[in-house]
């Protein structure tokens, strides 16, 4: 598919939900109810989404290790790289929540806080049982998502240490990863369906056009709480970092990668960016192949900064809409889910949504509560997308400064 034809087709979807939102509110404003069948395709969206969880996360976590080969071997390099996305990941995750605890986009919001169901009283030791598993397939059924991760992180490593004796195996989680894309690809395409049922019943049921008045000026401060972290952490985090690597001005290093960032925000992919990407650094930031072609690929897969950061503030927003209050040991369940989930987010438009209802689960917050965010989504969506490209390059000049490559 050529990159014209892919553009054309993510113009297309994006133009569905606009139209999708826009008819789902005047539905739901007229009605001034919820209409059963139209609820009910709301729900069938949601739950196609949670069906993805599971084979995703899993099969893109052991995709992601593995595709750095026997880590035994991959020495500085592998240390290095693991350091550098560990990190901007967390600082990411750390300035959405501090954001979203400043700004405050909920506050105020009714999303039916009487009906909202309880969140857990987490301790850190109860974090740290419960990331490993006494039954994989309980946790699986019971939606269990951080034992899930440690399983398929410790399950990965031990696989690449194998070689050819397990390549069948490597082949088959391959082919369930693909698969799996695929599949959330199928269910992407059906987002228009899904934000007219879900904008439609939650205006409907909240009482028509007020209600919806009320939700474009709470998602508005939504957005802006969500910019404004991807702005920080683009500026004054991965901007540093760019200065540190090449020597140049943020702004110069973004004019070099201008290609791979404006088809980042065409398509919402990372991974359809990935050829792109590879060649800016190589041609324009003069980065050493044996890095680009390490670096890049497995950022693609692992590293989403954008992404943890877009979870962190729309869970915490979620909350406060919900009325709930979320202790300080909670919200670290967040940042350390959002960390994680950001592993598992799989470098293809709005896939962020499948990993969103998993923190939201993780968590203990209402997963209905997504229906508040799915409207601007395809707009955030691109640019947490353009942020994870971002970063994926500044760590190939930061990396490559660190080990002196070429």
């Amino acid at each position: 598919m050529s990159d014209s034809t892919a553009a054309g087709k993510h113009t297309l979807l994006l133009t569905l939900i606009m139209v999708g939102m826009v008819l789902g509110a005047l539905v739901g404003g007229f009605s001034q109810t919820e209409i059963a069948i139209i609820a009910l395709l709301g729900d069938l969206f949601l739950n196609a989404l949670k069906m993805m969880i599971v084979p995703l996360i899993v099969s893109s976590i052991i995709n992601g290790v593995t595709s750095m080969g026997d880590i035994r071997k991959l020495g500085k390099l592998g240390a290095v790289t693991a350091g550098y996305y560990i990190t901007t990941t967390v600082l990411a995750v750390t300035i959405g929540i501090v954001a979203v605890n400043v700004i405050q986009p909920g506050a105020g919001v009714d999303a039916g806080a009487a009906s909202a169901p309880s969140v857990g009283d987490y301790s850190f030791l109860d974090v740290v049982r419960g990331m490993i598993p006494s039954n994989l397939f309980s946790a699986m059924a019971n939606g269990d998502i951080l034992p899930l991760i440690f399983f398929a992180l410790f399950f990965g490593v031990v696989m690449s240490t194998l070689g050819d004796r397990v390549k069948v195996l490597r082949e088959a989680v391959d082919g369930v990863f693909l698969v799996s894309m695929t599949m959330v690809r199928i269910i992407i395409a059906a987002a228009p369906v899904g934000v007219f049922a879900l904008v439609a019943t939650r205006i409907g049921a909240a009482g028509g056009f007020d209600a919806f008045g009320r939700e474009l000026s709470a998602t508005g401060w939504y957005v802006v709480t969500v910019l404004a972290g991807l702005a920080v952490h683009s500026i004054l985090i991965l901007g540093t970092l760019a200065f540190f690597g090449s020597g140049k001005t943020p702004i110069r290093v973004m004019a070099l990668l201008a290609e791979p960032l404006l088809l980042s925000f065409s398509t919402g992919s990372s991974s359809a960016t990935l050829p792109v990407t590879m060649k800016s650094v190589q041609e324009n930031l003069g980065v050493d192949q044996r890095v680009s072609s390490f670096v890049l690929p497995l950022g693609a897969t692992v590293n989403m900064d954008g992404t943890a950061l877009y979870e962190a503030v729309a869970a915490v927003f979620v909350a406060q809409c919900y009325g709930i209050e979320l202790s300080f040991p909670t919200q670290l369940v967040i940042v350390l889910t959002a960390t994680l989930a950001a592993i598992g987010a799989a470098g293809i438009p709005q896939a962020g949504l499948v990993t969103m209802v998993m923190v939201l689960q993780t968590a203990g917050l209402p997963v209905e509560g997504i229906g508040m965010i799915l409207a601007v989504d395809w707009f955030l969506d691109r640019c947490r997308t353009t942020v994870n490209v971002w970063g994926d390059a500044v760590g190939t000049l930061v990396i490559q400064r660190i080990l002196r490559f070429g």
